[in-house]
Order: structure tokens, then sequence, then C-alpha cells
């Protein structure tokens, strides 16, 4: 039985899904669901990996071997090495093997593809530690990221691609009645790729940024070349054995996918970028290289920098919205694109069913509710994780630099099974809203701005300008007016900016779920594409059509 048919009802399952856009997954998020064996193999595994090169790649080593990760909580190198080639061999082999994969049928390529991802599912331990120990993700999100919802997204893409490839006839007799004759014509369409795609990594989610367009790509038909963030290698080299494997079996060349590592003092990504045989670019990262991607004039699809706001009008229940933005601040301790950044709120305070709370008196509970949760021995470490790099942590302990009152400063706090991890908690500075020359930058990583504004409609203004200027991922909102709530909509839709109003609870503005959420709309400078919308995978390819008379 072919893979195609073997996995029919997953790729039909998850396009339900994506018409109806509720919730669905082939891959269960908790780990219970993966072996109860799966933990401890992985802690040997990542042990057995480190302080030497990484075999598991199907790839010759031209120049050498070379890896400079180091774990964020044990602050020590991990030693893994990885295959290194010249960009000229990674392009000429990525070419070569293209020339039988684009001859393969769209329903085959499909099923491959998921069984690709039948196969990375039994590694999504090995992937979890590996993601843990590069990024400072805590377990479980390192688990349930780069496993599970990774596995999500490029389901997701497969079926995107699927669903445009099949929708049209690809052949048919074309008759056109010409009155006393018929003109006769017999027309073709087949799909052609557009050539090499480089999908460029980032530190902090190198499986979950990385495999949308690896497998929007792919499905199209193209080959991949991954140039992965140089400190976050070990989990997307794991995934991508996997997949090369897998080709090799079914006799495909394992090229089609390749990795293509670099050090921080000796970068390849501008080469590769700029090489007139790639076609295709995945970028996540800041906002600098980004628009230098863009400029290439290429086809790209890039996720950047944005400033994310939430607008507190009024609520039901203070504590618990307090309590919700608090962990949305904190987790992976700030180092998630859709994590807050801003917080409008009016000088006079926000209405509760209790009255009105002061601006004093709600920017103090929000102060109380992060330090609650990061001081709690059971919730503070493993909601922050660790901190990816020093950058981040500088930026952290230079806080004071910035214009404002800082109403709660950043500590390191413990972690009993990683006493040496990297760790910061959230700091809060309190600003004005005319100090927007500190507010209107993404101060990536656990910065929280308190900002005072005039009223709830000059709220809405400014974080409608930030998004329409600098980009903004998502925007969090808070009234009991279905009035102003209306307002709010409009104002950041108008700016290509989805608004999640009034969460608590469970739900978080940082989660944007597979085949349900857009993730980035691309109609902003946070980025130009959106996972997974239809041009996320047209793109890839151009119909072309031939006439036989």
């Amino acid at each position: 039985m072919s893979y195609f048919k073997k996995y029919e009802n997953i790729l039909s399952e998850a396009k339900n899904a994506l018409i109806n856009r509720n919730y669905y997954t082939s891959y269960p998020e908790l780990p219970k669901f993966y072996g109860e064996d799966g933990d401890s193999k992985a802690k040997a595994y990542i042990s057995s990996v480190m302080n030497g090169n990484f075999s598991e790649l199907i790839q010759d080593a031209e120049i050498g071997f070379a890896g400079e990760e180091i774990s964020p909580y044990l602050q020590l190198g991990l030693g893994v090495k990885y295959p290194q080639s010249t960009i000229a061999s990674y392009i000429n082999l990525a070419q070569h093997a293209s020339d039988i994969w684009k001859k393969v049928s769209v329903d085959e390529r499909a099923g491959i593809l998921v069984e690709s991802l039948e196969r990375i599912k039994l590694r999504f331990f090995d992937i979890a530690y590996a993601t843990m120990h590069t990024t400072g993700q805590s377990f479980m999100m390192s688990f349930q990221a780069s496993g599970p919802h990774s596995n999500d997204r490029a389901l997701e893409a497969i079926s995107v691609a699927h669903t445009e490839l099949t929708k049209h006839a690809r052949e048919t007799d074309w008759i056109k009645p010409m009155g006393k004759f018929e003109l006769k014509i017999h027309k073709t369409w087949k799909p052609i790729p557009r050539g090499l795609s480089l999908v460029i990594g980032c530190s902090t989610f190198p499986i979950w940024n990385t495999l949308p367009g690896v497998y929007a790509s792919l499905m199209t038909g193209n080959p991949v070349i991954i140039k992965p963030h140089p400190r976050a290698v070990l989990p997307i080299a794991i995934v991508v054995g996997e997949i090369q494997k897998l080709f090799k079996e079914v006799g495909i060349d394992s090229k089609l996918i390749q990795l293509a590592c670099d050090t921080i003092e000796h970068p390849i990504t501008k080469d590769l970028a700029s090489n007139e045989a790639v076609k295709l670019i995945d970028y996540t990262g800041g906002s600098e290289f980004g628009n230098y991607i863009e400029s290439l004039g290429k086809t790209s699809f890039t996720e950047k920098a944005g400033v994310n706001s939430i607008i507190l009008d009024s609520v039901n229940d203070f504590k618990s919205v307090a309590q919700n933005i608090a962990f949305s601040a904190s987790l992976y301790t700030g180092q998630m694109c859709t994590a807050p950044q801003n917080i409008f709120m009016p000088a006079e305070g926000i209405k509760t069913h209790d009255g009105i709370i002061s601006f004093e008196e709600a920017a103090k509970q929000l102060c109380e509710a992060i330090s609650g949760l990061v001081d709690n021995p059971k919730a503070g470490a493993a909601t922050l994780g660790a901190v990816q790099s020093e950058l981040t942590l500088n930026r952290v302990k230079n806080s004071s630099s910035y214009k404002g009152k800082v109403i709660l400063d950043s500590k390191a706090i413990k972690n009993e099974e990683f006493p040496d991890a990297r760790i910061a908690t959230p700091v809060v500075i309190e600003l004005d809203k005319l100090d927007e020359a500190t507010y209107s930058q993404e101060c990536f990583g656990p910065i929280v701005f308190i900002i005072k504004t005039e009223s709830t409609a000059d709220s809405i203004e400014c974080a409608k300008k930030l998004a329409a200027t600098k980009g903004a991922i998502t925007c969090g909102a808070y009234s009991t007016d279905i009035a102003v709530m209306e307002v709010i909509a409009d104002a950041m839709n108008s700016v290509f900016t989805p608004v999640s109003f009034n969460f608590t609870g469970a739900a978080f503005i940082n989660s944007h779920a597979a085949f349900s959420d857009y993730h980035v709309t691309g109609g902003n400078a946070a980025g130009n594409a959106s996972f997974t919308n239809t041009e996320f995978v047209s793109k890839r390819f151009v119909w072309v059509g031939n006439r036989y008379a």
C-alpha cells in the first residue's frame, strides 16, 4: 500500500479542520502518548551525542565538522559537531535531487511527507531535550513546541499544498462552438516548482518556525537547504536526519533536504540567500536581516520583529486578568514572538464590577502577579525556562537605562534541577505615552512596559500606530463593553493585527493553534507571510499550461 493510501484519512481530517478552523491534531501534546521509557532514553541519547560528530545526517563533511551550541541550563558547550560542505556543493546536490522529486505525484509526495512526520514523532523526546539545551525552553514547552505542535504545523502545510495542487483539472478537451464547426483543443496543466528553497532557522524556536517552510517547499516539489542558527542546530538536525533516511529508503535522493551549518564567526547565510540558484527563502529572526532578505527581490516568507500590545479598558475580575498577563509575559522568559511587551492603561484606571482600580493599583497588582508566579517553587522555573542568549540577558540587566520608572526589577531565581541555569524574571517599567521612543522598539526578552494613556481611545490609537509602523503579531484586549471591543477589533484589524479578547485561565495570547489560527498575518512590518494561508504554498510553484490542436 502506498503511503498516500496509508495516510489518506489523516489528510482528509486535516483538510476538514482547515475548512472549519476547529480544534484538530494528529499528534497529542502530552508526553505520555509517546512511550513510558521515552524520557529516560532521550536523556541517555543527549548524553551520547555530546562532544562528538553528529552521525545521523546523510551528508558529507567536505570542509569538516563545526558546532558551538551552549546549554542555557548548564552554561556548558554541548560539543556536538555537524558536517560542513561548500555552498556550491549544497546547491548542486539539491538541484540534482529535485529531478526525481518533482516528478513524484502530488499524492505520493503527501504520503511520503506524512510518513516522515510519523517517524519524527518517534523522536519527540530526543528533540525535546535537544531543544531544551539549545534554546532554554522548559522541558514541557520544548516537547510540545518542537514536537506535536511543529508536526501539526507541518501537516497543515502539507494539507494546504495538497489542496492547492489538486483542486483544478490537470487536463481537458476544450471545445468552443464556432457555428457550423467546433474548435477543439486539448489542454494540460502542471505545477512547476519555483526552485531551490532556503529556510533560515532562529535560535529560540528551531523546529516550530522552520518546519512550515520546509514542508510547504517539499510538498510543492522544491529541494530544501536549511541554514539553522549556529546556537540551535541539534533539534533540527535530528529532524533532517529522519527525513533523509526516509527519502533514501523510498528511492528519493536524500540530498533533497540538507542542513547547512555555519558558525557565528563565519556565517554563510548571506552567501546562500544571495546565490542566484536560491529562488525561495523562509526567514525567522530580527527585522534588520529580515529586511535584507526581502530586499533581495526573491520570493520570501518572513517573520520579523513586532511590538505586541495589551489594551486594558474594563474587566470583571482584575486578579484573573493580572495572572493571565503575568503568565504570558513570563512564559519562556518573554522570548516568544507573541509575548506582550506594552500594556496600555488609562491614567484614570480600569473599570471593574467593584469600581475603578487606579492606574497605580493595577500596575501594582500586575507586578504582584508576576512575582507570585516566578517565586512559586513549583511553577516559576518551569514557566521561565532559561535565557537563550547573553544579549537578551544583558538587555534585561541594563533595563535601568530605559526611560521610565522600574516598578519591578528582574532577578535570578533558583532552578533546583539546573543550579547553573541562566534565568531572569520579567522587569516591569512604568512609562508615559510620550515616552514612545522607549516602548516603540521591540525589547526582546522579559521586559514589560506599563504605559499611562489619556483614555482607552488613546490606548487604542497608540497600539494601532505601533502595529502600523513597527508591526505586531498579536494584541490582547480586555473590555466588558461590546462597543469598545468592536472599536478595538476594527482599529487593530485595519493594521492587520489579530486581537485576543478577555483571555483568562488557560487561554493565552502567546499560543497560536495549527489548523485554526493564522500565525502572523503578513500584512504589517512583523512579517510578509502567514502560517498557513494559501499564499504560503501557492507562491512556491507556478501553473504552466500546454495546448494541443
